[in-house]
């Protein structure tokens, strides 16, 4: 059950928002013998009767390395800082005074007092690195939100090893987007956007990013799948991508093979957090938008019906309402619980997270058009879209 304004059924996956080292397995092979070799020679005989089929594929990229020096000056390096309490020292009321370890030797004398007030003010600074790219040469970068997000200090390196502080300008934890620009002496290397929507299972592909804190790397693979729900939040709609991903892509481009992105590097499935071929991005069609809305608010709006939603198959195409909220959106238009809605402005809804996405892509106080189905009955309602709750934003 899932529902317009908050909830989405989650899925219990190792996904990992690309953090930490693992260990390499190194595979052995033994020496064959000569009973290997008389079968090999077998499977050489029969092999040689079969017919030969015509490639489907006929031509690849024989080198990445044109694609790669058009488009690695766009990638960057994002290293941040971001301070947070020591340990012993964030809370100043009795409890907090009592978690704190006093050295034995300072204990019951004056300077125990002293070193309770230094232990509370202490403060650390936390590291973390990531990627990101530029968009607009004026210096605006595209990024991942759990990149950025709580930093204090963000720094941007190019691939030419000049570094800029940077700004953050927006964030969407909904969507893990966030946006950041820098202040450069001179026009940056920038990428252009690709169309998602064109892009076929099969195709080639190219991710970019800072894997390990190394600096730029590329790594190169083709697009496994489309439409992944990983659990992440209810807009998932990722590319999964079979080129290596690990910890510090996040917030990398994923390329066609014309220089467009096409993705946005987020996650990884993996026991251990690195790669093992399993690679997340969200797409152009949902990155763009977005980044155009931050550039402009900083913030985005959502919009919102106020209803909960069951998808139910054995009823045919649509998503039926199961509970309204009261004095939403949906109850003002006269919406009921047992209502199926079949479309949106005229484009047909294959399941609640199409439906969640399209009310979320309306402007708050706009009009849409739901066709629903009641009792066998088919009609339109007319209703306008109301503003997501910043309490539902989770």
């Amino acid at each position: 059950m899932t529902t317009c304004s908050t909830r989405v059924a989650g899925k219990a996956k190792r996904v990992h928002r690309l953090a930490r080292l693992v260990p390499v397995a190194i595979l052995l092979t033994a020496a064959a013998g000569a009973p290997a070799r008389a079968q090999d020679a077998a499977a050489s005989d029969m092999l040689a009767t079969l017919p030969t089929v015509p490639a489907l594929v006929r031509s690849g990229p024989l080198s990445f390395a044109p694609l790669v020096r058009h488009v690695v000056p766009a990638v960057v390096n994002i290293a941040v800082t971001q301070d947070v309490d020591d340990e012993n020292a964030a809370v100043g009321d009795a409890s907090g005074d009592a978690r704190i370890k006093v050295p034995q030797a300072l204990r019951g004398t004056p300077f125990e007092k002293q070193f309770r007030e230094r232990m509370r003010r202490r403060r650390e600074q936390m590291l973390g690195a990531g990627s990101g790219f530029v968009i607009d040469p004026a210096g605006i970068i595209v990024t991942n939100n759990h990149v950025v997000g709580s930093a204090n200090k963000i720094t941007v390196s190019f691939s030419d090893g000049t570094e800029l502080p940077a700004r953050l300008l927006g964030t969407d934890e909904l969507t893990d987007i966030a946006v950041i620009a820098v202040k450069p002496g001179k026009p940056l290397a920038w990428v252009s956007w690709g169309d998602s929507r064109r892009v076929e299972v099969g195709d080639w592909i190219l991710a970019a990013g800072n894997p390990f804190g190394l600096g730029s790397s590329v790594t190169a693979g083709i697009v496994s799948a489309r439409g992944r729900d990983i659990g992440a939040g209810p807009f998932d709609d990722f590319l999964q991508l079979d080129a290596p991903i690990n910890p510090g892509n996040s917030g990398g481009p994923t390329f066609n093979m014309s220089g467009q992105v096409v993705a946005l590097n987020t996650a990884i499935v993996s026991p251990t957090g690195g790669s093992v071929g399993i690679g997340f991005g969200i797409p152009s069609e949902i990155v763009a938008p977005i980044v155009a809305q931050l550039r402009e608010k900083g913030h985005i709006d959502r919009g919102w019906l106020g209803v909960t939603l069951e998808e139910r198959p054995d009823q045919g195409p649509g998503v039926t309402i199961v509970a309204i909220d009261r004095a939403g959106p949906a109850m003002r238009a006269g919406l009921k619980a047992g209502d199926t809605v079949d479309t949106v402005n005229g484009d047909k809804v294959d399941n609640a997270r199409s439906l969640i996405r399209a009310i979320a892509a309306a402007a708050p106080g706009s009009s849409i058009r739901l066709s629903v189905v009641r009792a066998g009955r088919s009609f339109e309602v007319p209703m306008l879209v109301g503003r997501r709750p910043a309490e539902n934003a989770g």
